[in-house]
């Protein structure tokens, strides 16, 4: 399989189906899911939702700078934040609109955002998303969520953020990767043309 310096139009699609067909069976940091199984979620929700193919895209591919990463992943033993986030839209970001990368670039952001100005959002929270929103900075402040409101793509990373949050049912059917590979080298194409 290529490595990221060797990554193509061509090869990036491979590229992410083989992370999830080898990687994808990894515990994901104590929910009841695997991270293919909660990537997956996310997107098959989106697509039963009738979201646009960026946000299906980005809710399948949100978590996968926790494969990219050199750092490794996090665990609940973790004292600092392992970046997932930017490891993940580094990877992406020649390949994909930048309402994708940012969707799985600042996912993290939106989360402390959505603490920060729907109080209630915390309890939405399991207790490994409560632990790593301590080590990401915990809710935001008036002047972070004043920044974090100038995005342009604001709306569709909330979006993607609730799918985070939904994406972690035990049992859930969803496809496979292959299902989604098409819409994925779609917008590929379509970005890179």
């Amino acid at each position: 399989m290529a490595r990221y310096d060797e990554l193509t139009t061509k090869n990036i699609v491979p590229f992410l189906q083989d992370i999830f067909e080898r990687r994808g069976g990894e515990e994901y940091l104590g929910e009841p899911v695997t991270m293919a199984e909660h990537m997956l979620q996310g997107a098959k929700l989106a697509e039963d939702g009738g979201q646009d193919e960026e946000i299906i895209v980005a809710a399948l591919l949100h978590d996968i700078g926790h494969f990219t990463s050199e750092f490794g992943m996090f665990t609940m033993d973790d004292t600092e934040d392992r970046h997932h986030e930017d490891a993940g839209a580094e990877i992406l970001e020649r390949f994909l609109p930048s309402v994708v990368t940012d969707c799985v670039r600042y996912h993290v952001e939106a989360k402390r955002y959505l603490c920060a100005t729907k109080p209630e959002y915390f309890n939405r929270l399991s207790e490994a998303s409560v632990h790593s929103l301590n080590l990401q900075g915990g809710p935001m402040n008036a002047d972070e969520v004043a920044a974090f409101e100038k995005n342009p793509n604001l709306k569709a990373i909330i979006k993607v953020r609730y799918l985070d949050e939904a994406g972690k049912k035990a049992d859930m059917e969803t496809p496979p990767f292959s299902h989604y590979a098409p819409m994925v080298q779609r917008l590929v194409d379509a970005h890179c043309k």
